[in-house]
């Protein structure tokens, strides 16, 4: 069927001020944010309404076993790391490309040893909301001490560059630019106009798949000269991808 038609409902719902929308791809994540608005909406009684985007992929769970419920409903949390002793690079990801950000790192660990911090971006709107709300807050009151959004404050420490990849379009991603604390931030996105085709193929097709994003990450870590050209166009080859490939959304 016509797949990819829905690149922008996201960046849509984040225009509406009491509209808590969210990406989640596991169950326990889905579960969090249910009981999160059920207490906002009928036990609070907040004048507010959720948007929830779900897939009909086919896929394992993880159990719930120390997932940070406060986390998942702000937006963000560290899903998990893998180790490697050449290099590190964050990799956030929502909804079903969460998991190819996961089978991302699998590569990045075992064909470069490269380590991951992976993250899973619930919503991106709501990194953006708490973002805005703290910086309106300190710029307001200059006399009460300063504070890091809550994203910020979630990466503050970690190493490389961040690399984001949603199944929507690039500007859902890319609105928490300002907010990330290192320089290099590079996202992933499917711009263009619905397609009909397997998942695999539309994942490769907008370049979201797990090749594109640990080659995004191999090309972040290039741009700090933590690798070299060869060993970047080394990995390019490895991973399939065309450098001559038309923008997909001019296709």
């Amino acid at each position: 069927g016509l797949q990819h038609q829905d690149g922008h409902s996201l960046i849509q719902a984040s225009t509406i001020p009491n509209c808590r929308s969210y990406d989640p791809t596991y169950a326990h994540e889905v579960a969090v944010i249910v009981q999160d608005g059920l207490k906002r909406m009928f036990t609070d009684q907040e004048n507010c309404f959720y948007y929830l985007t779900v897939m009909n992929e086919n896929y394992e769970h993880p159990e719930l076993e120390n997932v940070p419920a406060d986390d998942i409903v702000k937006g963000m949390y560290l899903l998990k790391e893998t180790k490697g002793d050449k290099g590190r690079v964050q990799l956030m990801g929502s909804g079903t490309i969460l998991r190819e950000v996961e089978a991302a790192a699998e590569l990045l660990a075992n064909d470069w040893g490269i380590g991951a911090d992976i993250w899973s971006v619930t919503s991106f709107n709501e990194l953006r909301k708490d973002a805005v709300e703290i910086n309106r807050r300190n710029r307001l009151k200059p006399e009460e001490p300063g504070e890091l959004p809550y994203i910020s404050r979630q990466l503050a420490n970690r190493e490389g560059p961040v690399v984001a990849a949603t199944d929507y379009i690039r500007g859902y991603a890319d609105q928490v630019r300002a907010f990330i604390p290192q320089r290099d931030y590079l996202v992933l996105g499917t711009d263009g106009f619905g397609r009909s085709d397997t998942r695999e193929n539309l994942r490769k097709f907008f370049e979201v798949d797990r090749y594109h994003v640990a080659y995004a990450a191999m090309a972040g870590l290039y741009q700090r000269e933590e690798i070299s050209r060869s060993e970047l166009f080394a990995a390019r080859e490895k991973l399939g991808i065309d450098p001559n490939k038309p923008l997909p959304s001019a296709s």
